[in-house]
C-alpha cells in the first residue's frame, strides 16, 4: 500500500477555489484568462461534469490544504485500492485455471485435439471484444462499484459451473460466458483510478491493480500445485482448482457490493468536507469525474483522433504475446523437460519478475515524468528472452539458459498497465475516456484472441511459430512508442498556440503532474496554478476542445 508523509506546512492551499458557478449564467459559463475572446460558449448545467454539480449545490467554497489532500488520498488508498487488487487477483487467478488445467491432464481427459485447446484460451477475449461497447456505455450510464460487484458474483458462479464441463463444447461454453461477466473488470478498474485520484497518482495505482498477474503466477502455482496432489474419485485435479478459485470469487462479490462506492460523491467512508476535498483535489487533472450524460460527439472525436489509433496498436501488439505466453506458459516450461509439478514451481520465478517490472516501471516512470523511454525499456527484455528460446536447443544442458530467457520474457506485463496510465493522462471527456477505454481493450482482447492460436501443442517444444511472432511484435512495439513520444509533443505544440491565440500563456504549468514536496518547493507554482489551469476543468471537456489540457509523454 502506497505511504503518504506529512506535509511540513498544512496550512497551504495546494488547488484554488472553485470558480462560482451559482453566479453565472449558462451562457457565460465556459471561462478562461480571456473572458472576453471565450465567455460566448455555452456550458449547460446538464453537460457540465458531475463533479461541478456536486460542488456548486456545496454553497461553500472549498480548499485543499496539501495536509488534507494526503490525509483524504490515503482514506481512499485504503478503501478502494484492497478491494481492486484482490477483484483484479481473482480475474487473473480464474483466467490461468486453464493453463494450470492443461498441465494437470485437462487435454487428455476432455479429448482436445487441434486447436481446441488454444480455443479455449481465446474464446474468453472474443467475448470481452463484443461486450467492450457495451461495457463503455454502462461505465458511463450506470453506477461503477455495483456494476462492477455484479459481475463478480456472475463470473464466480460460471467458474463453479465450469467444473461440471467434461468435453470441448462444454468448456467452450462456460469460457465464453466467464469472458462476457469479465469484461468488465479492467476497463472498470481504469475509470475508478481515474474517478478517484490525480494524473500523478494514477500510474502507480494502476501498476498495483494489474501486478496481481505475477501475485497470481505465485500464489497461483503454489495452489494449484496444493490442490493437484488431492485424491478425489469425483473429481479431477483441474475440477477442483475450477471449484476452489470459484468459490473464493462468489465470497469476494458480497465484501464488494458492501464496500466499493459508485464515486467520490456518493463514499460513505467520507465523512463530512472530505467528498468535496475528494472532488476538488482532481480539479487540475482536466477530466472530471464522470458526467453521467452519453455525448455522441466524444465518441466521434475518439475514433478520429490518432493517439486512440495508437493506444490500440500498442495495446494490440503487447496482448498478442501476452495472451499466449499466459495460455502456454507452463507448457513451455514442461517442454524444456520438467514434470508437472516442476513446471507448477517452476513458474513462480515468472511472477515474481512481473511485479517487479510492473511496479517498478510505473515508479521509473514517475520519477522520470515520462512513460515512452520506460515503455520502450521495457521491450528489450522479452526480445532478448524470445531470442534465446528460438537460438537454443532443448537438450538437458539447456534448462538453465532456457528458464533465464523464459524469465526474462516476463518484464513484458509491466507495458500493459503502463499504457492504460498513458492513454488515461491524454484524454478528456467522459464519454471519450470511456470509449477510448473500450476501444483500448478491443485491441487487447483482440491480442489474446490471437496470442494462443500462434501456438499449437503439437509445436512442442520449441513453439517457433509462436515465439518468433512475440520477438517481431516487441520490435514493433519499440516504434510505436518512439512514434507516441512525437505526437504528444506536436498536440502539446498545437495547445499553446491556442492559448496565445486567446491571450492566455503559452506555457503554463502541469499541476496535477505534481508531487507535494514539488508544490512545496515552488510558491510561484502555487500561485500561477489558479490563473493558467483549472477553471474548465470541470466542463467535461474533450482534451482536444481544452487547450488548457497538457499532455504527457
Amino acid at each position: 500500500m502506497p505511504e503518504t508523509k506529512d506535509a511540513p506546512e498544512a496550512n497551504q492551499v495546494e488547488q484554488a477555489q472553485m470558480p462560482d458557478l451559482e453566479a453565472r449564467s449558462p451562457a457565460a459559463d465556459a471561462v478562461g484568462a480571456n473572458k472576453d475572446a471565450i465567455n460566448s460558449v455555452p456550458v449547460k448545467v446538464k453537460e457540465l461534469d458531475k463533479a461541478a454539480q456536486f460542488l456548486k449545490q456545496a454553497q461553500h467554497q472549498i480548499v485543499v490544504t496539501r495536509a488534507e489532500n494526503l490525509r483524504v488520498r490515503k482514506l481512499i488508498d485504503w478503501r478502494i485500492l484492497p478491494l481492486l487488487l484482490v477483484v483484479y487477483c481473482l480475474q487473473s487467478l480464474d483466467k490461468s485455471t486453464l493453463s494450470y488445467a492443461g498441465v494437470f491432464g485437462l487435454i487428455d481427459d476432455a479429448k482436445l485435439v487441434g486447436d481446441e485447446y488454444s480455443w479455449l484460451g481465446s474464446v474468453v477475449y472474443v467475448a470481452q471484444l463484443v461486450f467492450q461497447p457495451v461495457v463503455a456505455y454502462i461505465l458511463v450510464k450506470f453506477p461503477i462499484g455495483k456494476f462492477i460487484s455484479c459481475m463478480v458474483l456472475a463470473w464466480g458462479v460460471i467458474l463453479c459451473c465450469m467444473t461440471a464441463a467434461h468435453d470441448f463444447a462444454g468448456l467452450v461454453t462456460a469460457r465464453l460466458f466467464l469472458g462476457i461477466f469479465e469484461a468488465s473488470v479492467a476497463p472498470t478498474f481504469v475509470a475508478v483510478i481515474q474517478m478517484w485520484y490525480r494524473r500523478r497518482e494514477q500510474t502507480l495505482r494502476n501498476s498495483f491493480w494489474y501486478a496481481q498477474l505475477g501475485v497470481v503466477n505465485i500464489l497461483g502455482s503454489l495452489l494449484s500445485y496444493g490442490l493437484g496432489h488431492i485424491n478425489s474419485g469425483a473429481l479431477h485435479p483441474y475440477q477442483v482448482i475450477f471449484l476452489f478459485c470459484g468459490c473464493l470469487t462468489f465470497a469476494w462479490s458480497a465484501v464488494m457490493f458492501l464496500f466499493m462506492p459508485d464515486s467520490p460523491i456518493t463514499a460513505k467512508f467520507l465523512k463530512g468536507d472530505d467528498k468535496l476535498i475528494a472532488v476538488e483535489r482532481l480539479r487540475m487533472n482536466q477530466q472530471g469525474i464522470g458526467s453521467g450524460v452519453w455525448k455522441w460527439d466524444h465518441v466521434k472525436e475518439c475514433l478520429i483522433d490518432p493517439k486512440t489509433w495508437l493506444w490500440f496498436s500498442t495495446i494490440f501488439a503487447i496482448s498478442v504475446p501476452s495472451g499466449g505466453i499466459s495460455t502456454f506458459g507452463p507448457l513451455i516450461i514442461e517442454s524444456f523437460g520438467f514434470d508437472r509439478f516442476t513446471t507448477i514451481l517452476f513458474n513462480m520465478p515468472f511472477g515474481a519478475i512481473q511485479m517487479i517490472s510492473t511496479i517498478g516501471g510505473a515508479w521509473l516512470s514517475d520519477k522520470i515524468k515520462m512513460k515512452s523511454p520506460v515503455l520502450i525499456l521495457l521491450c528489450l527484455g522479452p526480445i532478448t528472452g524470445c531470442s534465446i528460446l528460438l537460438a537454443i536447443g532443448r537438450e538437458p544442458s539447456d534448462r538453465a539458459l532456457l528458464l533465464f530467457g523464459y524469465y526474462i520474457i516476463s518484464v513484458y506485463p509491466g507495458i500493459t498497465p503502463l499504457i492504460y496510465s498513458w492513454s488515461g493522462q491524454n484524454t478528456g471527456g467522459d464519454t471519450k475516456r470511456k470509449v477510448t477505454t473500450a476501444m483500448i481493450f478491443i485491441g487487447s482482447n483482440a491480442g489474446n484472441i490471437v496470442g494462443p492460436l500462434l501456438f499449437r501443442t503439437s509445436e512442442s517444444p520449441r513453439y517457433t511459430r509462436g515465439l518468433t511472432a512475440n520477438l517481431i511484435l516487441f520490435i514493433v512495439l519499440a516504434v510505436l512508442f518512439a512514434f507516441g513520444m512525437l505526437l504528444i509533443k506536436v498536440l502539446n505544440k498545437r495547445h499553446a498556440r491556442k492559448r496565445v491565440a486567446l491571450g492566455k500563456p503559452e506555457h503554463i504549468v502541469d499541476f496535477s503532474m505534481m508531487d507535494n514536496r514539488e508544490m512545496e518547493d515552488d510558491d510561484d507554482v502555487m500561485n500561477q496554478a489558479t490563473d493558467q489551469t483549472g477553471e474548465r476543468g470541470f466542463e467535461d471537456l474533450t482534451d482536444l476542445k481544452n487547450e488548457d489540457f497538457i499532455y504527457v509523454y
